[in-house]
């Protein structure tokens, strides 16, 4: 165990000695000498936080509570059960001002990190902790009618400076920057010890699909249907809120005081672990009534927050783009909307850099190439094709060097069976077209094609094929005018029909490609032993899922600096599209967002 940390042995006899003896214990610890950290402030929130003054304190969210009580739910939803909490989970309880002198009310969660101190909630409750002399502290499994000092963990104070949230975020309203309302918060120890020494924790789990079983926790304050002021929880599948990045789940019970609290995988209560991959928040503040909740889903600016409360950095000095304030705050120019017209795109090293560029066919026939920066982003648009009817009834595209000339090629299928490779597609223009099959062959029947690296010793000159009888097979040695020779790695039947999308890259992290492919019950899938003796076994990145099932488009290139081509590229129904970065045969990366979804058709 890291020097420093306390092993629970030494929690509990820390919690033995008198206040002073341990005051002497924790001023050897990183950050909890004197102030709001420290044992002085642990006695002057004591003294503040009155039991009186908890049970009183307005939540956050009170507009929630404001608009539910009395309100009726549908009767087909499930209802939160009262009950006395989970150790790692409380309330945070802070003077509030520019609403009165109310003191103010919110939830938390206890998750994993170094310092063995940091607290998840929402960022609209994290806002007001930040003001001094606040008397901000967190209160593990919170008991209504009890002082400070009678809590079964004590009370944490809030450390000066502690309190993280993304610099981006505004306002918790129905704007795009809702998707950010998320928020670390260090404390400081008590004479107990530490937090997370004492009540365990919640992992800290990005994830990157929105149907998950959960169990949501939080403290609502409405006296009316919770006279003893017990946590809530509920059990509950979640789906995607339209038009957000933002969890949804409906259950009555949550009224206003829930804001902050978490979403928990898999909780274990006897280790006292979990994985959190949401709080309650986002959409107007997390929801308007007490029996629709949303929560942000963590992607790679939660993930760069905890980074930055864990090492102390503060964000409002690191530079980042707009949260999708403009389409100029993303990597890829343009919102979801036109992103939906997007009709096939294929990776390749197009222009000889050594990086991949995106290639993009639109619905109304233009052909546009986004040559990428080798950072996972990208550089100004150079359209290779005006819009015109010829390139309307593309079906589908794949790129490799099947000419040997360290310049990709972009080989095109249309819906009537034509096959076309286009020799060294560069920036001014398609290159030369050479027909590799008429109208009518048999290719019409190719459901799916993707070119990598499975048998070439050098080149990108091989084909996998998924034909529409659920036969795959392998063309090696692909050429200007021949389609090499073909092997075929799996016959005919039901199985291989499900193959709704395929992309090959290096996810192995080896010269031979592997193939990724994305099944029609939204399960995703690697293939990393493809040889022209078959398909190899698959392993399962994603099981059937909702989510996946709404991806349209897929491919995988050189996006970022590792040298792989292993950057998973994904178009989603939505318009929104997404870079999965260093995707590995057993498990996707990073996810990082290129352009946002549309906006809703209608309000949510």
């Amino acid at each position: 165990m890291a020097s420093g940390w306390f092993t629970l042995s030494a929690v509990s006899a820390l919690s033995a000695l008198s206040a002073a003896s341990a005051a002497c214990v924790l001023a050897a610890v990183p950050g909890a000498g004197p102030g709001p950290g420290g044992p002085d402030g642990v006695r002057s929130a004591e003294a503040y936080w009155t039991a009186g003054r908890m049970a009183a304190a307005v939540p956050v969210d009170a507009v929630r509570s404001r608009a539910a009580v009395g309100a009726r739910a549908p009767s087909a939803i499930p209802a939160g059960i009262h009950f006395d909490g989970m150790p790692m989970v409380g309330t945070f309880f802070y003077r509030q001002t520019g609403i009165g002198t109310a003191d103010t009310s919110c939830t938390g969660s206890v998750v994993r990190s170094a310092g063995r101190n940091m607290v998840l909630t929402a960022a609209h409750c994290a806002a007001g902790m930040r003001r001094p002399a606040n008397h901000a502290v967190f209160v593990p499994r919170y008991r209504h009618g009890r002082t400070a000092a009678a809590q079964p963990f004590g009370i944490f104070p809030v450390r000066a400076g502690g309190v993280y949230t993304d610099p981006r975020y505004r306002s918790h309203g129905s704007a795009a920057v809702s998707d950010l309302d998320f928020a670390f918060v260090l404390v400081g120890p008590n004479a107990k010890g530490r937090v997370e020494n004492l009540t365990g924790a919640l992992t800290f789990t990005p994830v990157s699909t929105y149907e998950h079983k959960v169990t949501v926790v939080g403290y609502p304050s409405a006296s009316r249907v919770n006279k003893a002021h017990q946590a809530v929880r509920c059990e509950v599948p979640t789906t995607r809120l339209s038009g957000f990045r933002q969890l949804r789940m409906v259950c009555k019970g949550f009224y206003g005081g829930v804001s902050g609290g978490p979403w928990i995988k898999d909780y274990d209560p006897a280790r006292r672990t979990g994985k959190v991959i949401g709080n309650t928040g986002g959409h107007h503040g997390g929801g308007n009534d007490s029996w629709v909740t949303y929560a942000p889903l963590y992607g790679k600016e939660a993930r760069d927050l905890y980074q930055d409360a864990a090492s102390g950095r503060d964000p409002a000095t690191l530079s980042r783009p707009p949260y999708r304030s403009s389409p100029a705050g993303f990597p890829l120019p343009g919102s979801g909307a036109l992103w939906t017209h997007a009709r096939a795109m294929a990776s390749g090293d197009f222009t000889g850099s050594g990086r991949a560029g995106l290639l993009v066919v639109w619905t109304d026939g233009e052909v546009t190439l986004f040559p990428g920066d080798g950072r996972g982003g990208f550089l100004p648009e150079r359209r290779l094709m005006a819009p015109n009817a010829g390139w309307k009834d593309v079906a589908a595209v794949t790129a490799g060097d099947f000419t040997g000339s360290d310049q990709f090629d972009l080989l095109v299928r249309r819906k009537d069976g034509r096959m076309t490779l286009y020799g060294d597609v560069g920036s001014h223009g398609l290159g030369r077209a050479t027909g590799m099959a008429p109208a009518g062959s048999v290719w019409k029947h190719a459901a799916q094609i993707s070119a990598g690296r499975f048998n070439a010793s050098h080149y990108v000159t091989d084909l996998v094929v998924r034909w529409s009888d659920g036969e795959v097979s392998l063309h090696t040695a692909v050429g200007a005018g021949t389609f090499g020779r073909e092997h075929r790695l799996k016959g005919p039947g039901p199985a291989w029909k499900g193959a709704a999308l395929l992309a090959a890259g290096q996810f192995s992290g080896n010269r031979k490609w592997d193939l990724m492919v994305r099944w029609s019950n939204g399960a995703l899938g690697s293939h990393p032993g493809i040889s022209t003796r078959g398909l190899g076994s698959e392993r399962r990145l994603r099981g059937p899922n909702r989510t996946w099932t709404h991806s349209v488009l897929m491919t995988a290139g050189r996006y970022t600096g590792d040298g792989l081509t292993d950057d998973l590229l994904v178009r989603w129904s939505d318009g929104e599209t997404t870079l999965y970065e260093d995707t590995r045969a057993s498990g996707l990366g990073p996810e990082r967002m290129l352009v946002p979804p549309r906006a809703p058709t209608r309000p949510a």
